[in-house]
């Protein structure tokens, strides 16, 4: 393509989006079409999903999700079980299930959609599952040096040491030994051993003790100080709004509330209709 074509792409590209955010935006099933948002300074969103759609087969999970975040906020990704959370969450680390079929993911100005798993983790995403995913055999210095085995390194060892202070008085038990609230700081800190650009937590407070949860969210929001963009599923919806700067309500696969998290708190009408069980 020579110059001129190039410079009528792009121009022809400018004149579509224009007329999508006149006309409403990149529309997500119900949810409001809305400009992408735009960080201090005028700059454009560090993440943002595009009208995505995502199967189970030929089950119709994420219908149509669109929302964008600023480098350094943490979202609240909320609503009852089914609402879509998690199979958005993993649309976004490009896993194989479900499978994205429309719609475009952006972090950092590359292209997630276009990615497999693998490539959108060495692109910045950092997946923290359910379930942990700690390797079974090894001990927790293991884990965390398996997780930088190949580049790009994230934080030291003795880095999420100092964050993890019980990790490193456990680096030589085996992790799959550890205490649910310990495993769960071990699957943070993988994440953490690469450079994480966007760190999605998938239920992380999940079959936790109370006193555990309050050490996970202390741990969280000394993530956050660090200017750490996450996003976080779940289903302790208070406990996820008092920690995030925003909230996204998914209901049926589909955005029906975008704003900050402290509209949700003060709108117990809101908690009512789309997250008490």
């Amino acid at each position: 393509m020579n110059q001129i074509d190039e410079r009528e792409s792009r121009m022809d590209k400018g004149a579509e989006e224009q007329t999508l955010l006149e006309n409403g935006g990149f529309k997500g099933g119900t949810a409001p079409g809305v400009p992408p948002v735009t960080a201090k300074g005028g700059a454009p969103a560090y993440f943002s999903c595009w009208d995505i759609h995502a199967y189970y087969g030929e089950s119709y999970i994420v219908q149509g999700v669109s929302f964008d975040i600023r480098e350094g906020e943490i979202v609240a990704l909320l609503g009852r079980n089914g609402a879509g959370k998690t199979s958005t969450l993993r649309a976004i680390a490009r896993l194989d299930d479900p499978a994205l079929k429309h719609g475009e993911i952006w972090l950092d100005h590359k292209p997630l959609h276009s990615m497999r798993a693998h490539e959108a983790s060495r692109n910045g995403i950092g997946l923290v599952p359910e379930d942990r995913r700690i390797i079974q055999g090894l001990t927790v210095e293991e884990n965390l040096t398996l997780a930088q085995i190949a580049p790009p390194i994230g934080w030291s060892i003795e880095r999420i040491y100092e964050l993890f202070p019980r990790l490193g008085e456990r680096r030589e038990q085996e992790g799959t030994t550890l205490s649910g609230g310990e495993q769960q700081m071990l699957a943070i800190s993988r994440a953490l051993a690469r450079d994480v650009k966007l760190l999605l937590l998938d239920e992380p407070y999940e079959g936790l003790a109370p006193v555990i949860v309050q050490e996970i969210e202390r741990t969280l929001e000394e993530i956050k100080s660090h200017g750490m963009t996450t996003i976080i599923v779940e289903q302790n919806a208070i406990a996820a709004l008092h920690l995030a700067d925003r909230a996204i309500i998914l209901d049926m696969g589909k955005v029906v509330f975008d704003g900050l998290a402290k509209e949700v708190l003060d709108n117990a009408d809101l908690r009512q209709q789309y997250l008490a069980i």
